[in-house]
């Protein structure tokens, strides 16, 4: 974790937790720590804690989780505060470290912890294209795929589109001609860890990359991943060659009118601007 951070430490609350049942009988103190990734500039400019994360409502919030319905792991209990951090929307990482000082071992120890991590779920953009076999059945399990994907939420998916085979010349209508979708989701997978999905799904579908801009049973093209700007030769974000293709905005259009490609402006202007140049 790096960047600007919100630290609490030793957070002592009782609870129940516990397989045992004297645990959730008797109960016992656990001891919390978080730290918070935050990007604290806006509050350091303005002074004000409403533009940063209230560490004082934010250990009662915990309070209320740890002194709350009982499960049987800490490492559940973990999982619930991160939960409950997350739903935060300045935070954007999240370290949670439950310890339990009493927990029931019978050779003498100092402590017993759980640490996970967890990242805020980022809006992503997905645009899937099509011109071999059946089109429409593979693009509607493609589809079943990304919603199966853990770690990534659907929200959106827009009509299907079909257009003009587009090759490295140009527009090819003599090409089997292409149906393309985009599909707008969460994910806190992380930009690489989705790419590698998205091409696992598209092997998967009988994808074979021979031939650049190539036909294909399936296209699996990460457009955007939050605000992230990223140029690697396996990875660039915002996609380079979104705010030119027809096929990724209008259907990009209908899923969400309010549309933005970070670095290019909305959706709806970009394509108007591409309809009055043509």
């Amino acid at each position: 974790m790096t960047g600007d951070r919100i630290s609490l430490r030793g957070l002592r609350v009782f609870g129940r937790h516990g397989v045992l049942p004297f645990e959730r009988e008797q109960g016992q103190d656990f001891l919390i720590d978080l730290d918070l990734a935050v990007d604290l500039r806006s509050a350091a400019a303005s002074d004000d804690v409403a533009d940063t994360v209230h560490y004082g409502e934010l250990a009662e919030e915990i309070a209320a989780v740890v002194g709350g319905e009982p499960v049987d792991l800490i490492e559940t209990l973990a999982a619930r505060i991160a939960d409950a951090v997350l739903r935060h929307d300045r935070v954007r990482e999240v370290r949670v470290t439950v310890h339990k000082p009493q927990a029931p071992i019978t050779v003498a120890f100092g402590d017993v912890s759980v640490t996970i991590e967890r990242t805020a779920p980022e809006p992503v953009v997905l645009a899937l294209g099509s011109n071999l076999g059946d089109r429409a059945a593979t693009l509607a399990s493609a589809v079943r795929a990304l919603r199966a994907l853990p770690g990534l939420t659907v929200t959106a998916e827009s009509p299907v589109l079909e257009t003009v085979a587009l090759t490295l010349e140009g527009e090819d209508p003599d090409k089997p001609g292409y149906l393309n979708q985009v599909v707008l989701g969460r994910s806190d997978l992380g930009p690489e860890p989705l790419l590698e999905a998205l091409l696992a799904i598209e092997r998967a579908h009988g994808r074979v990359r021979a031939e650049r801009w190539g036909d294909r049973t399936l296209d699996l093209d990460l457009i955007a991943y939050g605000d992230r700007r990223i140029d690697t030769p396996d990875l660039q974000l915002p996609h380079p060659r979104a705010a030119e293709r027809d096929f990724v905005l209008r259907p990009w259009l209908q899923a969400d009118p309010d549309a933005v490609l970070p670095g290019a402006g909305r959706v709806d202007a970009l394509l108007a601007a591409r309809e009055g140049s043509a």
